[in-house]
This record gives C-alpha cells, sequence and structure tokens, in this order.
C-alpha cells in the first residue's frame, strides 16, 4: 500500500473512532462536571502515554518541538475536549455533529497557515460550499434557542484545526503516537491536581453510561484515535485527508439516534450529505 493509501486508511479509522466522542460525551456530561470530564479524560489518557512512551524507551522530543506540543495540546487535549464540553450541556450531540462540518475547513486552513501546503483555489471554493452548508443548518435551527452552545462549538472546530494540523507537522519528524502522547504527558501534571480539585464527592450515584462516556472519550477519542489521524494526516496530506471528517456528521448522527434516543432530523443528513458531497469535490483538488 503506498503512502497516500495509507495515509486514507488510517485517517478513516481516525474518524471512525472520533464519531463516538460527542454522543459519549453527552452520556459523560449528564452526570459529570464539564471541567472534571475534561480533566479526567486527559489525565487518564496521559498517564497510558506515559507508560507507552517509557515501555518502548522514546527519545525526548527537541526543545524546538515543545512549544508546537503546548499548542496540540491547548487545542485537542484541552480546548476541544473543554469546549465541546460546555456546549453539550446546551445542546444536543445530533446538532453539535453537524457542526463538525467545519473541521475540515478549519483543518486544512491551519495546514495552510502551519503546515506549509497550498490546495488549488477550486479546493477552497467546495470547502467554503460545504462550511456554508452547515452555517446555514445551525441559523435555521435558531440559534437564539442556544447562541452560547453554537458559540461554544465553532470556538471548539478553530481549537482542534489548529492542534489537528500542528499535530500533523509535528507527525513527519515525531509520529503520530509519539506527537499526541507528548503532548498529553505535557498537560498531565496539571490534569492531576485539577482532576483532584473538581472531582465529585462520590461516584456512587454515577450512572454506568457515564462512567463508559468517560471511558471511551479518555481511551479512544483522546489517545488511540489520534494514533491513527495524526499518522494519516502526515502521510496523505493535512487539507486532503482531512476532508474525511465529513463523514463524521453521518456516523455520528447514526450514533446519536441509536444510543441516545434523540430525534435526528431528515434536514441534518441532507446537510450531512450536502456537505460530504462538496468535500468529495473538494478532495480531488486538495494538492
Amino acid at each position: 500500500m503506498d503512502r497516500t493509501a495509507s495515509g486514507w486508511l488510517n485517517g478513516l479509522i481516525g474518524v471512525v473512532i472520533f464519531s463516538g466522542s460527542l454522543p459519549a460525551t453527552r452520556l459523560a456530561v449528564m452526570q459529570f462536571d464539564p471541567v472534571f470530564l475534561t480533566v479526567a479524560r486527559a489525565g487518564i489518557a496521559g498517564a497510558l502515554a506515559l507508560l507507552l512512551l517509557l515501555f518502548f524507551k522514546e527519545k525526548r522530543p527537541a526543545g524546538r518541538d515543545v512549544l508546537s506540543l503546548t499548542v496540540v495540546a491547548a487545542g485537542v487535549v484541552v480546548g476541544f475536549p473543554l469546549l465541546t464540553a460546555l456546549a453539550l450541556q446546551r445542546v444536543t450531540s445530533a446538532h453539535s455533529i453537524v457542526f463538525v462540518g467545519l473541521l475540515p475547513l478549519a483543518t486544512a486552513v491551519f495546514g495552510v497557515i502551519r503546515g506549509g501546503e497550498r490546495p488549488k483555489l477550486i479546493f477552497w471554493l467546495f470547502a467554503v460550499a460545504g462550511s456554508a452548508l452547515v452555517c446555514g443548518f445551525a441559523l435555521s435551527q435558531g440559534l437564539s434557542a442556544a447562541p452560547l452552545g453554537d458559540a461554544l462549538m465553532m470556538a471548539a472546530i478553530i481549537a482542534c484545526g489548529l492542534g489537528y494540523a500542528e499535530g500533523a507537522r509535528l507527525s513527519r519528524r515525531l509520529g503520530g503516537w509519539q506527537v499526541i502522547s507528548w503532548a498529553l504527558v505535557l498537560s498531565l501534571p496539571l490534569m492531576i491536581v485539577l482532576s483532584i480539585c473538581f472531582m465529585p464527592p462520590s461516584f456512587a450515584n454515577i450512572d454506568a453510561s457515564a462512567l463508559a462516556g468517560l471511558a471511551y472519550v479518555s481511551l479512544f477519542s483522546m489517545l488511540i484515535g489520534f494514533v491513527f489521524w495524526y499518522r494519516g494526516l502526515a502521510q496523505g496530506g493535512i487539507a486532503s485527508v482531512g476532508q474525511l471528517q465529513l463523514l463524521q456528521p453521518f456516523l455520528g448522527l447514526i450514533l446519536a439516534a441509536t444510543l441516545l434516543r434523540e430525534t435526528v432530523t431528515w434536514t441534518m443528513f441532507a446537510v450531512s450529505a450536502a456537505v460530504i458531497a462538496c468535500v468529495a469535490a473538494a478532495r480531488k483538488f486538495a494538492r
């Protein structure tokens, strides 16, 4: 399998794993404080990442990589999880999932800024068209119902796009799983302290579903998914492979409907389908 095909396969596996993140967060945030959920998932994943780095005797990153790892940690370890957890207190996971349609555009923009990629103009036309469809959907639902929730989701997308692009750039040199592992370890001391500070008085009344949500976002969303995702972005190109994120709305909506019994309208599916069509066209011109 050539490098590009391998990149798309790794990216697809990462997207499948990430598609369960918002429904799992929704389950967990129903009983856990959003701040505790954010720091706990990072703390659990960081402890596992530290064990992996020690087991494989990975060489420490160079001093010049610390700033980039800090950006990755701020974007995907803290920023996206915290902002989405706060947003999901105000909007349903089905509604928030459609905002994932903006992630490919955000990732591509930061791929240009941080990764040095230069997609063709027609790529941007299709990417912007897909993003416009997502924003149009949000407006059609009435932002006055939960304007703060939608604003938090928008901020989460920007933070995540930056973290994805910066991590992909580093993965070319450090390796995919090493990047997310070092970013988690870098933030581990603070996450442990904050986890203790925001820990609930008792876990006795926490349902199994909330614990399962915490386990999923800690193991899969925070660590395992990034192993495949960063490798895919580094192999196949940030802008190109980043378009796979448009599969997340479909997969996430299905999970929201089946696991959370949330209402999923035909409008949501129609918007997701239209956005994916734009991304499929944009992929041809990503390089």
